[in-house]
């Protein structure tokens, strides 16, 4: 049985009869009980999965077994030759960055990476970046663009990685630099938050023409967690944090933080990889068409508009509870 969240119990019945039935003699009864059970059971999981809480859509974007970065790089990208570095610390192996041919165009790809078991998670720090890691991601990018390269972006982070080492080594400079650099790269740049987009660590990758986001992904400016810690000083109130903080891609789409949803298998990207990257790939290519059938000038000049135009607030914006 695949790991199923908790609010997926009543699709973990269902699989349940179905493999205590697989455990019987094959009859024509049981093999149409057993289709007929998978139909209730892909009935119900679409069901779920339209109707999801905002903390709900966190626990899908951080399913373990999600698809990373290298994961979408197998998918849709050919030919990946990974680059490692900094040149001035070490290679941050929470994120990756390399050289790939997408539908036979040259390209650079850059992404968070976590790990799928203990060994992996560690190595990759549980995809939480260092200073090294956003500074090798700009070096990458501004390769990239000597050489007319467009930039793909995979962003999957809870946050910047905040321990001692990290902060030393300047971890907040390499973020507000990389938001400086990335504002003024003369190739198109796509983003696309396939998981879970937090803080400046998402952002530290994320400044580009178009923003794409994943159906049941999340991004916010801190996770629903650390929000309650700090307004309540209670992590438990997490699940009213994350309907607070704004976090689904309905909610960032009408605000104009992201440009387009893109739709994913029923019961999440997790549930099939490969169906995942197929619905993932129109919209990135037509978004990477689209911005580089733009002139540089006109290019540059959008994506400065489209980050400081984030934030503004119209005439008619009420706060709730106003009683102006």
């Amino acid at each position: 049985m695949p790991d199923l969240l908790d609010f997926e119990e009543p699709i973990a019945v269902l699989l349940k009869e179905i493999e205590a039935l697989e455990l019987m003699p094959t009859t024509p009864e049981r093999d149409r009980e057993i289709e007929s059970l998978r139909r209730r059971a892909e009935a119900l999981r679409g069901e779920i999965y339209r109707n999801l809480t905002p903390w709900q859509r966190v626990q899908v974007a951080r399913h373990p077994t999600r698809p990373y970065m290298l994961d979408y790089v197998g998918l849709l990208f050919t030919d990946f030759i990974e680059m490692h570095g900094d040149r001035r610390f070490a290679d941050d192996h929470a994120i990756v960055t390399g050289f790939a041919d997408y539908h036979g165009q040259p390209v650079c790809v850059v992404g968070h990476q976590k790990g799928r078991d203990t060994k992996q998670k560690i190595f990759r720090n549980f995809g939480y970046a260092r200073p090294e890691g956003y500074r090798k991601a700009i070096r990458v990018m501004r390769f990239a663009e000597k050489f007319g390269r467009p930039i793909i972006v995979f962003v999957d982070t809870p946050a910047a990685y905040p321990g001692i080492e990290s902060e030393e080594r300047g971890v907040a400079e390499a973020i507000a630099y990389n938001l400086r650099e990335m504002a003024l790269l003369d190739v198109p740049v796509i983003i696309v938050v396939s998981g879970e987009g937090g803080s400046g660590g998402a952002l530290g990758i994320a400044i580009g023409d178009r923003v794409l986001m994943q159906e049941h992904a999340v991004y916010s400016v801190i996770p629903p967690e650390g929000c309650a810690a700090i307004l309540w000083r209670d992590a438990g109130r997490k699940i009213e944090a994350a309907e607070a903080l704004k976090i689904t891609a309905p909610d960032l789409l009408g605000m104009g933080i992201i440009d387009e949803i893109v739709a994913e298998p029923i019961g999440g990207a997790h549930t099939d990889p490969a169906a995942a990257a197929a619905l993932l790939d129109p919209p990135l290519a037509h978004a990477l068409s689209e911005v580089a059938a733009l002139s540089g000038p006109a290019r540059l000049e959008r994506r400065y508009a489209k980050f400081r135009q984030m934030g503004k607030l119209g005439p008619d914006f009420v706060i709730e509870g106003d009683g102006a």
